[in-house]
């Protein structure tokens, strides 16, 4: 890892390999497993695997490789484990550091996977699980106990924008002696360096920003050689939860280009934001650059930026904001995030259906709120787009 690197270099060029044939992109080693020269050599590498030897592509892989030192350059952590998905990074960064009685405390404000796995799997295993409002560190200090074995929160919630203090709450868990994961998707690496704030460990659904082009399913965990290697390891290779090379080549490609993209993408954020907020239809505009957002200060500490989402409420409800979606057309509707394309959402009935109306509610998830993730287009066209959206919901 080149420390002395900036950014954008870093995501061109950290952890390059180059085969015999000194090819200029990245390499597909498109292999299941690997061939040794010698019956001592395979016995070698099955008791210690040098740093590029590899035995098998569900154990690691040269194209693999190359994305998780270059991701972990990014972060600033030692290393990193490349999984299938988001939330294989998130299940895995969990489960394999976790077992019957321990506990742990989350904010409650997260993607409804991962309540489904802190809520569901861990407890279903004897785990026990403390929710919390993630804004409100006395909450996070009366339920961090000496017995705590890790704290997992989103460092911008999904999809309400809600911050968390990843300084305030690392140091609340490290009085404790807990493991601090935390879930960076909507910060995006550019924007946030939760590693130096104090965060252990740190998940992202690499299937978002990273990619950025709607390809490919991905994670990534990052965190020290100990962790990555000696507890995440083990489980996510015998479990199976490791990314393919073909993924990992196309993410290495997304990494060349992500400062320039989420910086736009943030910037128009901020600008469709602002328009949304002059509009009469739209009753709420969440978006951490906003100087109206509760933790705008907090953001702009944290972060630097208002990142690259905006979650509006149109007034009159559900069928109001089928209206809008329906009449879009620039903007598309799904349930992704982070592309190169304009996406709306509407949270209450897709990506958190299944939670109960009581949690919607006390999450602020109302049945006229649209996460909208920006992506690439001019900003002027997209508000065009939006606008005449408004003008039928």
């Amino acid at each position: 890892m080149t420390k002395d690197w900036k950014t954008r270099t870093q995501l061109v060029h950290e952890g390059s390999r180059r085969s015999q044939y000194g090819e200029m992109a990245e390499a597909i080693f498109l292999t299941q497993g690997f061939v040794y020269p010698t019956a001592e050599a395979a016995e070698a590498r099955f008791v210690k695997a040098g740093a590029d030897e590899f035995i098998y592509a569900r154990y690691g892989n040269p194209t693999t490789r190359m994305f998780e030192e270059r991701i972990a350059a990014l972060e600033g952590t030692e290393d990193a484990f490349a999984t299938a998905s988001g939330m294989a990074a998130v299940s895995g960064a969990l489960m394999s550091c976790l077992r019957a009685g321990d506990h742990v405390v989350s904010a409650r404000a997260l993607f409804g996977s991962c309540l489904y796995v802190l809520e569901e799997v861990l407890q279903k295993f004897g785990v026990r699980v403390t929710f919390v409002d993630g804004a409100d560190l006395d909450q996070w200090r009366a339920a961090v106990t000496p017995g705590t074995k890790a704290v997992f929160f989103e460092s911008m919630s999904n999809p309400t924008l809600e911050l968390v203090d990843i300084r305030a709450v690392s140091e609340i868990a490290r009085k404790a002696g807990a493991l601090v994961i935390c879930d960076n998707v909507f910060a995006t690496p550019i924007f946030s360096r939760a590693v130096e704030q104090g965060a252990d460990v740190v998940v992202y659904s690499t299937t978002k920003h990273i990619d950025g082009q709607g390809r490919a399913l991905g994670g990534v965990v990052c965190g020290t050689t100990g962790f990555i290697r000696k507890v995440l390891e083990p489980y996510m290779k015998h479990t199976g939860g490791s990314m393919s090379p073909f993924t990992a080549w196309m993410h290495l490609n997304g990494l060349a280009t992500l400062d320039l993209r989420c910086r736009a993408m943030a910037d128009s954020a901020l600008t469709v934001a602002r328009a949304l907020a002059a509009h009469g239809k739209v009753t709420k505009v969440i978006h951490p650059g906003l100087e109206s957002h509760p933790q705008h200060a907090l953001a702009m500490a944290q972060m630097g930026s208002g990142g690259t989402l905006v979650t509006f409420e149109i007034a009159g409800g559900k069928e109001a904001a089928f209206r809008f979606m329906n009449a879009l057309r620039i903007v598309k509707i799904s349930n992704n995030l982070g592309d190169a394309r304009t996406i709306a959402t509407h949270p209450a009935t897709t990506t958190h259906q299944r939670l109960p109306q009581d949690q919607k509610d006390r999450l602020g998830i109302t049945p006229g709120l649209i996460r909208l993730s920006l992506g690439l287009e001019d900003a002027d066209d997209l508000i065009a787009d939006l606008t005449r959206a408004l003008s039928v919901a």
